[in-house]
């Protein structure tokens, strides 16, 4: 099988795809079964046809035409917590320089050069310039608890601070993780009305585009500061820069900056570094890895964000998996043409996520091509592997 890699991943994770089954390739022209990505956008690109699944090494998707895949039965992957800890760290960074001027400090201290023995003098005299805040006993609000938000929760409560947290849609593991010394707030509003600094740790959809806006600013307190590790599109830019021009928002750090927030003042503006360290390069290439495999030999699914999660022991040699649409009376139909052709089925796995499904079969015996066919030729059926 084909693997095909649209960015430079990490040798580590390559090396978790065995080379027997494998061929690693760079040559967007190969006939692949999967992809491997970092931040390479696939959505002017022409998905071969072979294609069955897309790792990426990260948690984010944008850049993946995830709604096409799907309609296509390809499974997308995403890493989800394998890059947190690197996340978490630069966001505690983040606390520190939206707090103490440092960044203008040291941009200012490099003026004094040529001052010769002055230079010490002229430090002391001009260093209040640069005062701040200390961040123990301030509030923080965490908005998105998933494994970089309660990594970035626990760590502020290490620190001195209040913390209290948001997210809807905890989930269990989450919830395990998640300190209880974490409040949890019940709505949004509580969060801007009591937190001195708020960050936000949440995907981009529809749902959450601009979700910091005039409106939110408005119930925010005064000098608040804010971080944003996720995307820049999360904050309406506009809607940003009056805020700070009106005192609301003072320091603003954002991984994602853009032409605008270059240009304002009280803008940390970082380059993109959130995930930039080897050891989250090396984790998220492992695991996205990892991801594929499994599927690609077993049809299991983990960690996908268009099809449910799906893991069964194989219990025969031979496996049936069906992406389909969510609808009735499907398994009815891939049950009986399995049992027209003579075959047992020894276990049968069913989940289903939003408008899309997925099944598995462990079946005993040889599945026909004209049993894949009937299944294929079944309306809303997307996809069909028999995998031996």
């Amino acid at each position: 099988m084909n693997i095909l890699t649209l960015n430079k991943i990490a040798a580590c994770g390559l090396d978790e795809l065995d080379k027997n089954i494998y061929t690693i390739t760079d040559d967007v022209s190969a006939d692949a079964d999967g992809i491997i990505l970092r931040s390479y956008s696939m959505h002017d690109m022409e998905l071969p046809k072979s294609l069955k699944a897309v790792a990426r090494a990260g948690a984010g998707v944008n850049n993946i035409p995830i709604d096409k895949c799907s309609e296509k039965g390809i499974v997308v992957f995403n890493t989800p917590g394998a890059n947190a800890n690197a996340v978490k760290e630069i966001t505690t960074a983040a606390l520190l320089l939206s707090s103490r001027d440092i960044i203008g400090g040291i941009e200012w201290a490099k003026t004094l050069i040529g001052n010769g023995d002055a230079v010490t003098k002229m430090v002391e005299k001009g260093k209040s310039a640069f005062a701040g805040q200390e961040i123990a006993g301030k509030t923080l609000g965490v908005i998105g608890l998933g494994a970089i938000g309660v990594m970035v929760a626990n760590t502020a409560l290490g620190l001195g601070m209040e913390v209290i947290g948001y997210d809807p849609y905890l989930s269990v593991d989450a919830a395990w993780n998640l300190s209880r010394s974490v409040k949890r707030a019940a709505d949004l509003k509580d969060i801007f009305a009591n937190c001195d600094y708020i960050t936000l740790h949440l995907p981009l959809n529809d749902s959450t585009r601009s979700m910091l806006s005039t409106e939110q600013f408005a119930q925010m307190k005064k000098n608040v500061r804010v971080l944003n590790f996720s995307r820049g599109e999360l904050v309406d830019t506009e809607a940003l820069k009056k805020a700070i021009a009106d005192g609301i928002v003072a320091k603003y750090v954002v991984d994602f900056p853009n032409e605008e927030t270059l240009k304002m003042e009280n803008v940390i503006a970082i380059p993109h570094l959130g995930a930039s360290t080897k050891e989250s390069e090396d984790n998220c290439a492992v695991m996205a890895a990892k991801e594929l495999a499994d599927y690609l030999e077993n049809g299991n699914i983990t960690n996908s964000v268009n099809l449910p999660n799906c893991y069964m022991d194989r219990e025969t040699e031979t496996r049936i998996t069906i992406i389909h649409k969510n609808i009735p009376n499907m398994l009815t139909k891939f049950s009986a043409f399995v049992a027209d052709s003579g075959l047992n089925i020894s276990h049968m796995l069913n989940k289903s996520k939003k408008d899309y499904a997925y099944t598995i079969m462990d079946v005993d015996g040889k599945v026909s091509d004209d049993i894949v066919e009937k299944i294929k030729a079944v309306d809303d059926v997307l996809a069909v592997r028999v995998i031996v």
